[in-house]
């Protein structure tokens, strides 16, 4: 009886071993759901950042953006479809927080796609349609909008400048 008393004691102990490895292991194991953050292309989100955060380094500054505002809040920007991440240091280098950005289409009711053979536009209808600057547009399209844009930025610029002198 003693013998299978041992032997039974010595089945349990891998699963023992097993059970507490798993267990830390899923403890250990990190949470994507709340380490992701998602935010559509051109648009920003309101992060609360750690207490002590002095420093946030962006993995790829291209594919999002991310700003300090003083009361511990950031504005994170999407620049560019994709994935990237930030970590948020504090003064002697700790890691507080590290998170994944994912940059997505926006989510519009009033944005219309129209595609011609490969080329693609993108519209914004609010209400009436005009052409609107989406990363992946056809080129010839992309670079007229943008042209535009930058000549009536251009032509804001000037005039602004020019009232505040009067």
């Amino acid at each position: 009886m003693m013998a299978s008393r041992t032997l039974g004691r010595a089945n349990r102990r891998p699963l023992l071993l097993l059970s507490a490895v798993l267990g830390t292991a899923a403890l250990a194991a990190p949470t994507y759901a709340a380490d992701q953050i998602s935010v559509a292309l051109d648009n920003a989100r309101i992060l609360h950042l750690p207490d002590r955060a002095a420093t946030v380094v962006i993995g790829n500054p291209l594919i999002a953006d991310l700003s300090i505002q003083p009361g511990g809040l950031a504005v994170i920007t999407g620049k560019s479809y994709g994935e990237t991440n930030f970590v948020v240091l504090d003064r002697g280098g700790v890691v507080l927080a590290e998170k994944t950005v994912e940059v997505t289409f926006p989510n519009e009711q009033t944005a219309v796609v129209v595609y011609r053979g490969v080329d693609r536009e993108t519209y914004s209808c609010t209400p009436d349609c005009s052409h609107r600057l989406t990363l992946g547009d056809s080129p010839d399209i992309f670079d007229k909008v943008m042209q535009q844009t930058t000549n009536r930025n251009t032509q804001s610029a000037a005039a602004g400048s020019s009232a505040g002198g009067r």
